[in-house]
């Protein structure tokens, strides 16, 4: 359904997209992560139409956005992270403007009707935007970004400044509208792309770092691994028995739980378990204890934005296992 190829964007001398690489299957939500900076926002805005990139090409359900960007844009509904409202106009106003705008050749009061029982504002549809709650107002971008039922959604932090409960319920709203849209989902809130999505792209200095399934980089399956470890011997020499462990990145001194014995966390690029058996089975240290830990999205997002994690020799020592 989406298509990126090699997209790179100078803004001057600085290059915000350094080929960038990605794709998106029907039905597929996408989480898209980064630090402030890393081009996300520059990325949503090719993809949209709304800005052009010096190199490389995007297609929309195999429509080039540069080549077709009319016949592209009908196929993507945006929501802004601020959502393009008219506060002086009431809610069906609005949404009539926005359908007429968006040239929609279907009937438009049964449209829009059917959009706001969609994102549950049916009872405000009367009421002027301003005097809506921010929650409200955020459906109501969710609300113009659906007319015309477009296939693709991008979604730019849509909801920042809500609170518990309206959070909870526009996630809800994103995996009901993801059973029909294929969709795009920026978000500095890592549970909640942990919570929504099915697949997690990384970017950081304007390049693609990570471009997974989400139980590739979560949980089961993950391309990296914990361990907990807790073994009968002197600190200093287990340390250095657990650094020398192929594939293990880092060793954490978690102290003395009980005399005589050192305990430790393990950050491998992959599962070390039968690795570290064979190490100490070789001296006379024992091995008193040694869980997996489950890695969250964050221990994995913030190991690969620093660079302590490299996805692609995870990958390629997974494939070797």
């Amino acid at each position: 359904m989406i298509k990126v190829r090699n997209l790179t964007k100078y803004y001057v001398k600085n290059k915000a997209l350094d080929n960038v690489s990605f794709s998106l299957e029907e039905g597929e939500i996408l989480g898209f992560l980064g630090p402030n900076g890393a081009g996300k926002s520059t990325t949503m805005n090719i993809i949209t139409g709304y800005l052009s990139c010096d190199s490389g090409t995007v297609e929309i359900d195999g429509i080039d956005i540069l080549d077709n960007p009319t016949a592209a844009k009908k196929k993507i509904g945006y929501l802004p992270e601020i959502p393009p409202l008219y506060n002086d106009m009431t809610v069906r106003g609005y949404l009539e403007f926005m359908f007429r705008l968006k040239k929609v050749k279907k009937p438009m009061k049964e449209h829009i009707n059917s959009i706001c029982e969609l994102v549950r504002i049916t009872d405000v549809k009367e009421r002027l935007i301003k005097n809506l709650s921010k929650g409200y107002r955020q459906r109501i971008g969710f609300a113009q970004a659906l007319i015309g039922d477009p296939p693709v959604l991008v979604l730019d932090e849509p909801t920042v400044g809500l609170d518990p409960q309206q959070i909870i319920e526009i996630r809800r709203l994103i995996r009901d509208l993801g059973k029909k849209h294929t969709i795009i989902l920026s978000s500095h809130l890592l549970s909640e792309v942990q919570a929504v999505c099915d697949k997690i792209l990384i970017i950081n200095d304007g390049k693609i770092v990570a471009d997974e399934l989400k139980t590739s980089l979560t949980g089961t399956g993950s391309a990296t691994s914990k361990l907990h470890v807790i073994v009968e011997g002197r600190r200093q020499q287990v340390r250095s028995i657990l650094q020398k462990v192929d594939g293990v990145t880092d060793v954490t001194d978690l102290g003395e739980p009980e005399k005589g014995c050192c305990e430790f966390t393990v950050n491998s690029r992959r599962d070390v378990r039968r690795l570290v058996f064979r190490a100490f089975s070789k001296t006379d240290f024992n091995i008193l204890e040694m869980n997996p830990v489950e890695f969250s999205l964050e221990d994995t997002y913030l190991g690969i934005i620093t660079g302590k994690i490299n996805t692609k020799e995870a990958a390629a020592d997974v494939s070797n296992i």
